[in-house]
């Protein structure tokens, strides 16, 4: 077999392909295959241990119980691309026309996908931060893409200005963020996202910008929608997903919006893709999207609770602890507990910490950066108890 085969080349960008041609499994399926082995509290994987909205599960149910269990409409039910218009626009972002800028996918995963097979060509370039969530290098390699990175630096992991500019120039085709920024939890500031932007627009680069934690932020960070940045204008897509916003993460039901121009671009690729997905699951994400502001003020509030709690408890165990302004994670590095490959730490916390997280460097493959290497996310999207039963466990363990 060639090495450049299509799905070669994407194990190899995410870091799952050895010299010799070993595959390797995702380090989420590894830790938590650990966690269940030796029964670990598992903060690795970025899933809640509790059930969405009572409104948005019994709606589904419904949906189902009358018989809304075939094909809906290739860009998604009716009902669900108003809402989500309508929801864009009273969280502060221009309302999308439902019926040529609103897209909906499998997915942010699949949102993400289908919008750089459509807009990147075979040999063009996408700029991401790094670190960054491992499907965004898998799918740049499946398309044969040059993937050029911003690198982020704790504590805070802003991108640096000079950074931005070294990084988009003539031959970027698009630039991929994440904010709120997994794995970091960090929330990229409104004067920064006008810079990436503009450097994109200068060299005629979309960008694409996954929203999934857009209403998870905490201690009133700034969080900016990318439709809302001057430069952005006519040249962005948006993305979102109902899997943290309303704890449904088995129910893949994402959403993208934009200029219908660019909207069309990406139809008609996820088309070939999967088509149409989770059709009672639809009208029930309209049901969330249509929830009270209380909804997701709560929601946020419970989480930054949470992150506090972990997040002090990490202090105690001795780990250097970043800011998480937003998202499930938050980042501890190990150094000073005498680590420097935090990939074996992570495996040795949940086999005999029995506590489950998942190594940095997972997110920056061949990263040389020793902060990077030596640190760990941890998940902070679980019930009280699974925190502080993860905290006790971590200030018994000692090395």
């Amino acid at each position: 077999m060639s090495a450049t085969e299509p799905w070669r080349r994407s194990l190899a960008a995410a870091g799952l392909l050895d010299a010799d041609g070993t595959t390797r499994p995702t380090i989420f399926a590894e830790m938590s295959a650990l966690a269940a082995r030796y029964e670990a509290v598992n903060l690795g994987q970025g899933f809640p241990d509790e059930d969405g909205p009572a409104e948005v599960l019994e709606a589904a149910i419904a949906a189902i119980r009358s018989g809304v269990n075939q094909y809906p409409p290739g860009r998604g039910a009716p009902e669900l691309r108003a809402a989500i218009s309508e929801h864009r626009a009273r969280f502060g972002s221009p309302a999308p026309d439902p019926e040529t800028d609103v897209l909906v996918t499998a997915g942010a995963t699949e949102a993400i996908a289908a919008a750089l097979l459509a807009l990147v060509p075979p040999g063009g370039e996408v700029v991401t931060l790094s670190p960054f969530y491992d499907s965004y290098a898998a799918i740049i390699g499946l398309i044969g893409a040059r993937h050029t990175v911003i690198l982020l630096r704790g504590p805070d992991f802003q991108p640096d200005p000079a950074d931005i500019d070294a990084a988009i120039g003539p031959g970027t085709s698009a630039v991929l963020l994440n904010n709120p920024h997994n794995p970091s939890g960090a929330v990229i500031s409104p004067e920064l996202l006008e810079r990436i932007a503009a450097r994109a627009a200068t060299h005629g680069a979309i960008v694409v910008s996954d929203e999934v934690y857009e209403h998870l932020v905490f201690d009133d960070a700034p969080f900016t929608p990318i439709a809302t940045v001057p430069s952005a204008v006519g040249r962005a897509l948006s993305i979102s997903s109902a899997a943290k916003t309303f704890r449904v993460t088995g129910w893949k039901i994402g959403w993208i919006t934009g200029p219908a121009a660019l909207i069309d671009a990406v139809v008609a690729v996820k088309q070939f893709l999967t088509y149409v997905n989770g059709a009672p699951f639809q009208p029930a994400v309209a049901v969330g999207l249509r929830l009270p502001d209380s909804y997701f003020a709560e929601a946020s509030l419970t989480l930054q609770r949470r992150r506090d709690l972990l997040s002090a408890g990490l202090r105690e165990a001795g780990f250097a602890v970043s800011p998480s302004r937003g998202s499930y994670f938050v980042v501890a590095d190990a150094a000073p507990l005498g680590v420097e490959d935090g990939a074996a730490f992570a495996r040795e916390l949940v086999r005999d910490a029995g506590v489950a997280s998942i190594p940095l460097a997972a997110f920056a493959p061949g990263t040389t950066d020793p902060a990077i290497r030596s640190s760990l996310r941890f998940a902070f999207c679980r019930r009280d108890e699974a925190i502080e039963e993860a905290v006790r466990r971590l200030s018994a363990y000692r090395r």
